[in-house]
């Protein structure tokens, strides 16, 4: 190949990769976004618009959440004896401790930046945001809600006495009661349920096992997704792309630029092969890849197949007329014949909507009831028609149906008034701990001794060494036969909760400011246009009352220039 040609190859990669990146701004349908479940640790499940407290939600479907899970607008997760994260497709990031419950109140993007309002609905959670100049990202904690409008990581208690925050890195605005209260880095904003007037801001405690794990995910996240920007062609963030540069190789296909392919697989390896099959009626038929990379190459690009290597992803594409960096359900084209069997075909980078697929003759995998089984032989193309939606019942959804999660009993320190000390207990006796026993943050109070534990009968032992009563297995919490501790009452067994505050509105004058600022004007705050509003959910949650709505916006005008676009990180 001479110089020309590479020089011609490599221009061709580098636009059409970073169309990938620039375009991967929103869900197939309107103005809806899908951010990814990113890592899922022991215990985790969802549940989708529940209305009302999803604590106490009895008609409310809970379901086992699996790696690269799609999360749309109205999901829930929680975690029980495990730990979540979730990567927002601007690069922000979301990290559930145990025992937390988190809504995905407000998932929509307008003005070219993406509106993010959550509530933490219970727990402790940690967040790392660098927002973009059109972007707004706010989460509801019980008492207040903050709003982070440059690179921020910070720290949400909702516990049921009170909440706090904790900003780590960066700075944030606190809305409480109508007030709005700046907090830099190393401080903390605390405030108990039922008392307005009791509002601390002091400094933050030292960093704890949590805060350890959370830097450390957001730092080799970043890293990758920085060493695989060479092969994207610009500085937008991808989301799922530090991955492919972790678990796989880059390497040039003619005419395509640059395809990838997983570590590990053989020749006859298909794309579908490990992963589950999951269906949302908004969207369809999904794909959950099983592999910690199995997130960009089912939703965005298509597939080559190379002879002599096998089945390459390309992150080009114009399928569905969508174009490069268009979010789909999976990167697959649905079939079916005379007979009625259907089948699916990894999409082809140059596939068009409800034409016959580019890689039919390569390979179409048959679909029963238990997914996408063997290779079908496909002498020609005679006798398929394409499917663009197949129906529910093509197959079971594999993912578990589950008990609701718990609520677990906690309390801030009443002894000093502050959210400095994690989640003491209200007598200011006791603290919050991590019980390796029980895998979940409890009350000190109880967690058991090693004496206590060893008056049991044949005692497991935990990794410290120390007795340990048993922890139920998956299979029996999925069933419903989780023993009910003392030590944590159920939400059946404890006292109501508290009301949530509604998430701050973004209202329309902060939309305008913003939309000045991105397009050059002289506006001075940082950027962000967004809906307001999301629909769906109990009226009680769907609006947030005018006090907290001026001051959102008090907080949004008055606000700092934000952090340099927030892509890279």
């Amino acid at each position: 190949m001479t110089s020309l040609q590479r020089l011609t190859t490599i221009f061709a990669a580098v636009v059409l990769i970073a169309s990938y990146g620039a375009g991967a701004v929103s869900a197939d349908s309107g103005h809806a976004r899908i951010v990814r479940l990113s890592l899922v640790q022991g215990d985790v499940r969802f549940a989708r618009d529940v209305k009302g407290d999803p604590l106490r939600e009895s008609k409310a479907n809970w379901e086992a959440a699996a790696l690269n899970l799609p999360i749309r607008q109205g999901y829930l997760v929680a975690t029980d004896n495990g730990r979540a994260e979730v990567e927002f497709e601007n690069g922000a990031m979301a990290f559930l401790a145990e025992n937390t419950v988190l809504e995905f109140y407000d998932l929509s993007s307008e003005d070219g930046g993406f509106t993010t309002r959550l509530i933490l609905r219970q727990g402790s959670a940690e967040f790392y945001v660098n927002p973009g100049r059109a972007d707004y990202f706010s989460v509801t904690g019980g008492d207040f809600s903050v709003q982070a409008e440059s690179k921020t990581t910070f720290r949400m208690n909702n516990f049921d006495d009170g909440s706090s925050v904790n900003v780590l890195h960066g700075r944030l605005t606190a809305i409480a009661n109508g007030k709005n209260t700046q907090l830099e880095k190393d401080q903390s904003l605390s405030l108990k349920a039922g008392e307005p007037d009791s509002m601390v801001v002091e400094r933050v405690p030292a960093n704890d096992e949590l805060d350890q794990w959370v830097s450390g995910r957001v730092d080799s996240v970043n890293t990758a997704t920085s060493a695989a920007m060479q092969y994207s062609g610009g500085y937008g963030f991808n989301s799922g792309f530090g991955d492919l540069y972790t678990y796989g190789a880059w390497f040039p296909v003619a005419g395509y630029g640059y395809g990838w392919r997983p570590y590990g697989v053989g020749l006859g390896w298909c794309p579908f092969d490990y992963g589950s099959w999951y269906y949302d009626s908004s969207f369809g038929w999904s794909f959950l890849g099983a592999q910690p990379w199995g997130w960009a190459p089912y939703h965005y690009g298509g597939w080559l197949f190379q002879p002599g290597i096998g089945w390459v992803w390309s992150p080009t594409g114009t399928y569905g007329g969508g174009g490069v960096g268009r979010w789909r359900p999976v990167t697959g084209v649905w079939l079916r014949n005379s007979t009625g069997t259907v089948a699916i075909v990894p999409s082809h980078p140059l596939d068009v909507k409800g034409k016959t697929p580019l890689n039919l003759s390569a390979g179409a995998f048959e679909v029963t009831s238990r997914g996408v089984t063997g290779a079908l032989p496909v002498a020609s193309s005679a006798g398929w028609k394409v499917e663009n939606k197949p129906a529910r019942d093509i197959m079971q959804n594999q993912l578990a149906e589950v008990v609701a999660p718990s609520h677990v009993v906690r309390t801030m320190a009443a002894s000093n008034g502050a959210s400095g000390v994690r989640a003491s207990a209200g007598n200011g006796s006791s603290t919050i701990v991590y019980d390796r026993a029980e895998r979940r943050f409890v009350n000190a109070d109880n967690v058991k001794t090693e004496a206590q534990a060893n008056t049991k009968n044949a005692p497991e032992q935990s990794r410290s060494g120390n007795s340990t009563e048993h922890v139920p297995a998956v299979s029996e919490r999925a069933a419903g036969r989780e023993a009910q501790s003392s030590a944590v009452p159920s939400a059946r067994s404890a006292a109501p909760p508290r009301p949530t505050v509604a998430p701050p509105n973004v209202s329309r004058a902060v939309v305008s400011e913003r939309a000045t600022y991105s397009s050059g004007g002289s506006g001075s705050g940082s950027s962000r246009g967004g809906s307001g509003s999301a629909t769906g959910w109990s009226s009680g949650a769907s609006a947030s009352s005018s006090s907290a709505s001026s001051s959102s916006s008090g907080a949004r005008s008055s606000g700092s220039s934000g952090g340099g676009g927030g892509r890279p990180h």
